[in-house]
């Protein structure tokens, strides 16, 4: 199963980071330690949204409909003339459901680790969603995934990363939501970027997954 590490690091994971680098004028190398960070964020706040059979539900109907993975049949017309502005308003509707007010946070938290700012980083993350959303879309026709459980268990597999397993997985379970409240991203900034009371936690595990 492709974990996100894969992902970034396919052909088809080099063409992303490049295609969103020359659309926000940023080094390739940049964008990628930038996606790199923000990816499992995505995709954890994606897990724990499936997480309830109604949010399953929701996305199981989106993967199967809009984004069935058809944008990256062609990612060289979507970068070509720079991204159209629909694929930019739909990675805004797609952060804003999966981050809800965490958003801000998200991309200042990003934002104070790589240096860049936060404009831009908003900027990579509404390019990247819809581009995920596709991926995830792709994955659940080639594994034929049609319920709750198997979606779950897709996401946790790419969060999990190659080789990492299920002992990867529960740790980043056990970090999103650090206070239990149920809002995954409180303690992002403290734990998935580093810093903070639990430094050594989803951050340093994630340094371990993409080797940073």
């Amino acid at each position: 199963m492709s974990g996100l590490l894969d992902l970034l690091s396919s052909p088809m994971g080099k063409q992303l980071i490049s295609g969103i680098a020359g659309q926000t004028g940023q080094p390739a190398e940049k964008t990628g330690s930038v996606l790199s960070m923000a990816l499992p964020v995505l995709m954890g706040a994606m897990k724990r949204n499936a997480s309830t059979p109604q949010g399953a539900q929701g996305l199981m109907s989106a993967l199967s409909g809009k984004h069935d993975g058809g944008i990256l049949d062609n990612l060289g017309g979507l970068f070509g003339g720079g991204v159209d502005q629909s694929v930019m308003d739909d990675g805004s509707g797609i952060l804003g459901h999966i981050l809800g007010g965490k958003q801000d946070q998200v991309q200042n938290s990003l934002s104070q680790k790589s240096g860049m700012d936060a404009g831009t980083i908003g900027t990579i993350l509404k390019v990247a969603a819809p581009l995920i959303m596709g991926y995830l879309g792709k994955q659940t026709k080639q594994q034929n995934v049609s319920d709750a459980n198997g979606l779950n268990s897709l996401l946790g597999g790419m969060l999990g990363g190659s080789g990492g397993g299920a002992k990867q997985q529960s740790l980043i379970e056990s970090f999103l939501d650090s206070d239990g409240d149920g809002s995954i991203l409180d303690d992002v900034a403290e734990m998935v970027l580093g810093g903070g009371k639990k430094s050594g936690g989803l951050g340093g595990l994630l340094g371990g997954l993409f080797g940073k």
